[in-house]
């Protein structure tokens, strides 16, 4: 996905923007990467293989922190979001009393990185990044900021980028080039601990509140779902190229 400039209409990188290999929806190497920048080895990337069939998402470990959903990005998702994004102000929050952090994608095709970003920095697994890790200092570092100013710390951490490479070129199928266009992109859902279910995209104006989840409900919860990934399929136009993977406790 690519564009000249960056609107409301496209709000992808410009052509011209830095760009990165994009990253396969493989939860070893998300787990990998992860963990390389910070995590700690109790969380782990989950494939989730139905979010209709309660046999198969017993499989991830609950309660899953964060669930990112990788769809296309299609004529009826992109008029759906013109829609909601309409009269929306672009987002300026920053400092410590964020509900969420958000960081807007300037870089091309790094949207995978983007969701990983927003799924350990937000809600519960935030609490398990290590200390004096790259993924320490770059939350510190980001939380005072504007969007506008954290979207360039991320152009400019190379630990971010040498870390996304290595693991995008070590995927199982061969990754495109960093200068093509992607018609897939990542989105991530969390639930912060007042209970809202946010919707954290950098093409986005900024995070979305999608709604309040019960103590008991995590993002694999029916409602979580319903408001998330649910939406997105709706939408799909028979487009079957869906995928998601969930944040949750380590299985090793």
């Amino acid at each position: 996905m690519a564009s000249t400039t960056s609107t409301s209409i496209n709000p992808d990188p410009a052509a011209d923007a830095p760009a990165f290999v994009p990253l396969e929806a493989n939860p070893e190497l998300m787990t990998s990467l992860l963990r390389k920048l910070g995590l700690s080895s109790a969380l782990q990337v989950h494939d989730v293989y139905s979010i209709s069939e309660p046999e198969l998402l017993a499989f991830v470990p609950r309660p899953a922190l964060a669930l990112l959903l990788v769809f296309p990005v299609s004529a009826a998702y992109e008029s759906s979001r013109l829609a909601e994004d309409a009269g929306v102000d672009e987002y300026r929050g920053k400092g410590p009393d964020e509900p969420v952090i958000w960081w807007k994608q300037t870089i091309r095709n790094a949207c995978g990185l983007m969701g990983l970003l927003h799924a350990v920095a937000n809600g519960p697994a935030r609490g398990f990044i290590e200390q004096d890790t790259p993924l320490s200092t770059l939350l510190s570092q980001s939380e005072p900021l504007a969007p506008a100013e954290r979207a360039a710390l991320l152009e400019k951490t190379p630990a971010l980028a040498a870390a996304h490479h290595e693991a995008a070129s070590q995927g199982q199928t061969a990754a495109p080039d960093a200068r093509d266009d992607v018609d897939l992109h990542y989105v991530c859902f969390v639930k912060t601990d007042d209970g809202t279910l946010w919707e954290l995209d950098g093409r986005r104006r900024g995070p979305i509140a999608r709604g309040a989840l019960a103590a008991d409900e995590d993002v694999l919860s029916e409602k979580a779902l319903l408001w998330g990934p649910l939406k997105f399929l709706e939408r799909g136009g028979g487009d079957m190229r869906f995928s998601c993977v969930a944040l949750a406790s380590s299985l090793d």
